[in-house]
């Protein structure tokens, strides 16, 4: 939908997220620069980080990501960008599965990060997505009454210690960041998450 985001069926959020998603179907477009099309003095490029974080944060409210490159009047895509998209890609080589075919986060937000959901058999894996691991060494987690069934990082599938708190778990990370950019941790409870 571009004709002012009221008249088509999904909505359009351009180079900015929504606090809580949208209650239609939406996405949000971004550049990997401040430019949509190729500006050869445009080099402020967004880093892999940022644009990590804002896949995970648009995938956890439940929506979609579309990330704009602007080709050179030659057709050629400029290396920044390439670089960029092809870090992107490493990252979701290991961590994919909390990404592709998952749904919004049934928690909210995190000060820590975000979480996306799966279902499958009955029971509910979570994926949780820690953007600043300095200044969290523990996940808290409310109102998570479910039972665990397994709970580590996803890329090495390190176990991850976890302690029942006040109707909910808080989780300890390990004491290193293997994961590099941002870690996820995988956690399959019994039942189903709303």
């Amino acid at each position: 939908q571009r004709v002012g985001n009221q008249l088509g069926d999904y909505a359009v959020r351009e180079q900015k997220i929504p606090d809580k998603g949208e209650p239609q179907p939406w996405e949000t477009c971004m550049t990997l620069n401040e430019a949509w099309g190729y500006h050869k003095n445009d080099e402020n490029w967004k880093s892999t980080d940022s644009l990590i974080h804002s896949l995970l944060d648009i995938v956890s409210k439940g929506g979609n990501f579309l990330l704009n490159v602007g080709p050179t009047g030659e057709g050629l895509i400029p290396e920044p960008s390439v670089d960029r998209l092809k870090e992107v890609g490493k990252w979701l080589e290991i961590n994919g599965e909390a990404v592709y075919g998952t749904t919004s986060s049934p928690l909210g937000e995190f000060a820590w990060g975000r979480c996306t959901k799966r279902v499958e058999k009955g029971n509910t894996t979570l994926y949780l997505f820690v953007f600043n691991r300095k200044e969290h060494k523990e996940l808290s987690i409310p109102n998570l009454k479910n039972k665990v069934i397994e709970c580590h990082l996803l890329a090495s599938g390190k176990k991850v210690k976890i302690i029942p708190s006040n109707g909910g778990l808080i989780i300890t990370l390990p004491s290193k960041n293997p994961e590099g950019n941002v870690e996820v941790i995988k956690i399959k409870v019994k039942g189903l998450i709303n």
